[in-house]
């Protein structure tokens, strides 16, 4: 058995971390990001992974800057034979990537080097990926750029959400941890460079990707949708309040099937939802989030808030 310091934060890491305990092997500590404030109050929140380790009465690490000295001094003193990082969210300096003698393992939800980066669940579903995937990997100085151990590929469902792709990743990373682990441990894991002219990224989320851009194809426009959803959540404006976009299908409309002088318009209200004008195409939004408001069935939504025929959604 492995002596292991596990570094993660969200929700993503922790099958990881329950894999690592059950398997038997050894967690020295936990580290994670400090303490947040959440909600209206401001109250403090543990992470995800926080909350997991002391549920384990594990040691738990919150260092405000993963370059102190101290910190990185703690650290040595736990002899750790591998580093395990998930999510953690800062990138590791090369003093302490070169601390554990097994070198720092990351695990990847992507099939890298494709979208090396913070966001690489939700561009594959916004690029129309049928499959993706995760990769266990040595990390460097890069990001992401690491040799890389093993890859395990999943498919992407033509509806499934960042959510629900995140699910499944999140379980098969656990998974395909335990199997680099113990050919870790055995001295038998491979390293494999990855071809760094082929990689992508997967850049931040902002403000700009998430609104809808009504000139994309109907097809493009429900990918965005669903790759933003449930977190952050696509969006656009109707009569200069934001309405979130949750849930949509591209739609039949034969007399739209081609390119539309009226991108954005509201084509129809149906029982389900309504039909807006896409650049070609038409796409059926099935459920919205008014500004300041719960999240609602579409139809519903344009009965209550005046969502009507020939408006245009920008």
């Amino acid at each position: 058995m492995l002596r292991v310091v596990f570094m993660g934060t969200p929700d993503f890491a922790v099958p990881c971390l329950n894999a690592i305990v059950n398997a038997g092997h050894e967690v020295a500590a936990v580290v994670t990001q400090p303490d947040r404030p959440k909600g209206r109050g401001k109250k403090m929140c543990p992470s995800p992974i926080k909350q997991a380790a002391l549920d384990y009465n594990l040691t738990v690490l919150q260092p405000g800057k993963i370059k102190d000295p101290a910190f990185l001094q703690e650290l040595r003193l736990l002899s750790p034979d591998v580093i395990v990082v998930v999510a953690y969210g800062q990138i590791l300096p090369k003093n302490m990537l070169d601390l554990p003698r097994l070198g720092c393992i990351n695990v990847h939800a992507s099939l890298l080097p494709r979208y090396r980066g913070a966001a690489p669940i939700h561009w594959a579903i916004i690029n129309g990926d049928q499959t993706t995937g995760v990769t266990t990997m040595y990390m460097d100085v890069g990001m992401d750029t690491g040799d890389m151990i093993l890859k395990k590929e999943i498919p992407i469902g033509p509806e499934d959400t960042t959510g629900i792709l995140h699910d499944k990743l999140m379980i098969a990373g656990a998974d395909l941890l335990l199997d680099t682990l113990a050919l870790a441990e055995a001295g038998q894991a491979p390293r494999t460079s990855q071809d760094h002219a082929a990689a992508t990224y997967a850049p931040l989320l902002t403000r700009e990707v998430e609104r809808i851009d009504w000139t994309l194809s109907a097809q493009e426009i429900h990918n965005r949708i669903r790759g933003l959803c449930p977190w952050p959540g696509a969006y656009c404006f109707h009569k200069e309040k934001s309405l979130k976009l949750c849930k949509s299908r591209v739609a039949t409309v034969t007399s739209l099937a081609g390119t539309n002088k009226h991108p954005g318009r509201i084509h129809a209200l149906t029982s389900d939802g309504v039909i807006v004008e896409a650049g070609v195409g038409a796409v059926e939004l099935l459920e919205l989030q008014p500004e300041c408001r719960q999240r609602m069935n579409a139809r519903d939504c344009a009965n209550g808030y005046c969502l009507l025929i020939d408006e245009t959604l920008i």
